[in-house]
């Protein structure tokens, strides 16, 4: 069967690719000790030496619409276009083309649609930021096949966040059960507090610090069940308007597993945002 040999949960900042290639006056104050945290996260997957990565993000409203929303879709595709063109010119990305691993995503539709998720799927996806800049932090060389599994975290209604720990918890089931010698890393995106054309989107930090710091000590502790016991779809609004997020590493805390502490964590405060990085290795804390 396949090993999971990594679950990474990270935020997605589309600014990075601009901030860490600019150079001169153009190259922000921040860049280096940005450049400087992504390098040391991504040494921690370079270090699992995965084949295969499951890459778990939500659609920014570029190719999902209110005409056809699904909550949680699986692409199932030979190669994926990447980039829209708004996030070529407004954050400087690059276009891409990534390789898809159809094996495994066909694994994942119909063992998931057995496990009780009524998944959707695409053979046509086109990917954004949330799946692409993971990449471009983690895996640079874009040399690695992909599965992207979309959630729904803009459009309600919206699945509660106990249905993406399950989903989650799901993922890990079904990766270990896909018959292959495959080594697959699961990476998946989200926000903390975030606020999104609000008053509070443009400050020093996160619009709610105090939010930022218990979802840290969440997620690095496995604290499944204190999260549960706070996190509503309702309680989401409150961090900020773009926070419900947080449901994305909501999700990969349910692939990490309940109580099972992060192997790695990192965090730097931003303009308007908190990034935050975290590794689990399933075999036993190491890679």
């Amino acid at each position: 069967m396949a090993e999971l040999v990594a679950v990474i949960a990270s935020t997605h900042h589309p600014f990075y690719y601009r901030a860490s290639t600019a150079t001169g006056d153009d190259r922000p104050p921040f860049a280096d000790e940005w450049v400087r945290k992504v390098e040391a996260f991504r040494e921690t997957l370079t270090k699992a030496r995965p084949d295969v990565l499951v890459m778990v993000g939500s659609d920014h409203f570029h190719q999902l619409w209110l005409d056809n929303m699904p909550q949680f879709l699986v692409g199932k595709a030979p190669f994926y276009d990447a980039n829209f063109y708004n996030e070529e010119r407004e954050f400087g990305l690059p276009k891409m083309l990534c390789r898809g691993q159809e094996d495994l995503s066909a694994h994942l539709l119909r063992e998931g649609i057995d496990a009780g998720f009524d998944l959707a799927f695409s053979n046509e996806l086109r990917i954004d930021h949330s799946i692409t800049c993971p990449i471009i932090t983690l895996r640079p060389q874009n040399d690695l096949p992909i599965v992207p599994i979309y959630t729904n975290i803009f459009a309600p209604p919206l699945p509660r966040p106990q249905r993406f720990v399950q989903l989650g918890q799901t993922i890990r089931r079904m990766v270990e059960s896909w018959p292959s010698d495959q080594r697959v890393a699961v990476i998946g995106t989200g926000h903390l507090s975030l606020e999104l054309g609000g008053p509070r989107q443009f400050g020093p930090t996160g619009p709610d610090p105090v939010f930022d710091r218990k979802a840290v000590e969440w997620i690095s502790s496995g604290d499944l069940e204190g999260c549960l016991s706070e996190v509503t779809l309702d309680s989401l609004h409150l961090p900020g308007n773009a926070t419900h997020g947080f449901m994305d590493f909501m999700l990969m805390m349910g692939v990490a597993g309940e109580g099972r502490k992060a192997d790695y964590v990192d965090t730097y405060d931003l303009f308007h945002t908190m990034e935050a990085y975290f590794t689990w290795y399933p075999a036993g804390g190491r890679p």
